[in-house]
């Protein structure tokens, strides 16, 4: 099927458009439920996020649940992150799919902040000196803080090119002191040009009410994405020159978080038949987030991704794996 040209031009300007009208609203705020700007997936956290054009497995119910729509039968993945100052945690998320009837997701996300000490001013000194120190306000109490995320999703191809998806997410957030909990809605498309292994996409992620908090409203750290990825080099339909055994996937979003300024993230993936994966990327314009780097190794059914993310000067450096399978 050949492209429309005319569509496809309509479609680069209506994305370019709606860049410049997120660009006039940028603004930044305070938001709720930070952990859920906590991204699993070695693969995408690779590439510096740039992945909402790519997600084409079960990975995709984190970043763009239109991607699910891609699935052939069932595709499952487990992942874990080593998150700054010892926080960790793990998700996992499954898709199968239905035949006529579109594609079903399900996925968790469980944080694990550890066991903080609790501490009180009027309790500071009290006790005298201990091993040589005065008491700073230790109760001899502990506590552990959590939050955790389970959500359901569909995915249908309306065309051979064209596909969406939508995630219902129930997320917790339990602080000690006060609980809080709210249903939070994603979306997103992919649309195949068919034109030199273009794909253009476009996703909405943590779509919702505001959380109150003691006696306060928060809005959800709402990020709108819009991504375009192509092969510059590859088997079949690269931008630049067909290469047997090899291909380079070039991958480039737009992210527009609520509570920060414009972003650009731009991710590179080299593969070697499909089985040995090399990647990098970079994110523009972050106080935090820089330089990330990847591997992946892909045999049969089975697949295993690292990624290393770089949180600058203060913050410790971010690591994830991801194990995943296939099933047709």
């Amino acid at each position: 099927m050949k492209i429309n040209n005319k569509k496809f031009f309509v479609i680069i300007l209506l994305m370019l458009g709606l860049n410049l009208q997120l660009s006039a609203f940028e603004k930044v705020g305070t938001t709720s439920f930070q952990f859920l700007k906590v991204y699993p997936g070695a693969r995408a956290n690779a590439m510096s996020g740039a992945f909402c054009t790519l997600a084409d497995n079960s990975e995709a119910l984190f970043w763009n649940p239109a991607g699910i729509a891609r699935i052939n039968d069932f595709d499952a993945t487990f992942n874990y992150i080593s998150w700054v100052l010892d926080i960790k945690h793990f998700a996992f998320s499954a898709a199968y799919n239905l035949g006529d009837w579109g594609v079903v997701g399900l996925h968790g996300i469980m944080t694990d902040v550890g066991v903080i000490e609790e501490t009180r001013v009027d309790m500071i000194g009290v006790g005298g000196l201990v091993n040589g120190m005065f008491n700073p306000g230790l109760t001899g109490n502990t506590f552990e803080p959590a939050s955790m995320v389970i959500g359901l999703s569909y995915a249908q191809s309306l065309t051979d090119r064209f596909s969406f998806g939508v995630t219902v997410k129930y997320v917790q957030e339990n602080l000690i002191y006060q609980k809080a909990d709210a249903f939070v809605f994603d979306g997103g498309f992919l649309f195949d040009t068919r034109y030199k292994s273009i794909v253009i996409g476009a996703s909405i992620r943590q779509f919702g009410p505001e959380v109150k908090f003691i006696d306060k409203n928060y809005p959800l750290p709402q990020t709108f994405n819009i991504g375009v990825s192509a092969h510059l080099f590859s088997p079949e339909d690269p931008l630049i020159s067909t290469i047997e055994d090899h291909s380079l996937l070039f991958s480039y979003d737009i992210i527009q978080p609520r509570d920060y300024d414009q972003m650009h993230s731009m991710g590179l993936e080299y593969s070697f038949k499909e089985m040995i994966f090399l990647r990098g990327g970079y994110t523009f314009n972050s106080d935090q987030e820089g330089l990330s780097a990847g591997v992946g190794l892909n045999v049969d059914k089975y697949r295993v991704d690292y990624s290393f993310s770089d949180y600058g000067e203060y913050l410790d450096s971010v690591h994830r794996i991801t194990i995943g399978f296939e099933l047709n």
